[in-house]
């Protein structure tokens, strides 16, 4: 029997979004939340790479190696985590929830067509001390992709379509150093090339990533003691 991998990762998605066992404990968060944290949304778009042949020489790969991810680079003006890789999302605005949040973000950053795209389902609102927002990821799936790219340049200086497979690549895998006066921070983290442009995940998008990979068993054994310091 031939296993539809694109249609088997849709399944596995939507499953994830559907279990309230996930994330479990978080323990990404550096710090603690302070009074008046800001409700934020951001989404996680997983769909088919084009023009990529689904069966591939990775063959032990839990997924497809047509099987992305879209992600955005923030701007390096921004004053909130700037110039780091992120998913495309942001603030509530009033009378919002996360996931009309969520797509809308995307469409004002990426381009995205909302219309094309099937929501599986929010996941487990998080905490990001680190800007004081609780953050809730809205897991998503690509049926009819279309093109993306830079909306506005105060926003995002790059968008992109990452592929899992990169991702789940023991080579790409790191774990981030963050040192700030006497505390340090560890976490994973991954260097992709992407169209030829070396892209560093780290942080919450990382955290994430990490999260929902090991929860649906798409990872593979990494060298955790490869470390990666961040500036």
């Amino acid at each position: 029997m031939t296993v539809d991998a694109p249609r088997s990762a849709r399944a596995q998605l939507a499953a994830l979004a559907a279990d309230p066992t996930f994330p479990g404990p978080w323990p990404h968060a550096r710090g603690a939340l302070e009074d008046g944290a800001r409700a934020a949304a951001v989404l996680i778009l997983f769909g088919v790479l084009d023009g990529l042949p689904a069966d591939h020489d990775a063959q032990h790969l839990a997924v497809s190696h047509d099987l992305d991810v879209l992600l955005l680079r923030r701007a390096a003006t921004l004053t909130s985590h700037a110039g780091q890789v992120a998913f495309p999302g942001g603030r509530l605005d009033p009378g919002e929830d996360a996931v009309t949040a969520a797509l809308r973000e995307a469409q004002e950053e990426t381009g995205v067509d909302p219309s094309g795209v099937r929501v599986l389902g929010p996941l487990t609102a998080l905490p990001m001390p680190v800007s004081n927002h609780v953050v809730t990821p809205v897991l998503a799936w690509w049926e009819a992709p279309t093109p993306v790219d830079v909306v506005d340049v105060g926003e995002s200086s790059a968008v992109f379509r990452a592929p899992v497979a990169d991702l789940l690549d023991p080579a790409n895998r790191y774990t981030s150093v963050l040192r700030r006066r006497s505390q340090t921070w560890r976490g994973p983290a991954w260097v992709i090339t992407v169209d030829g442009v070396q892209q560093l995940v780290w942080g919450f998008t990382a955290g994430v990533l990490d999260a929902l990979f090991t929860h649906l068993r798409w990872d593979e054994p990494w060298d955790r003691s490869r470390e990666l310091e961040i500036a």
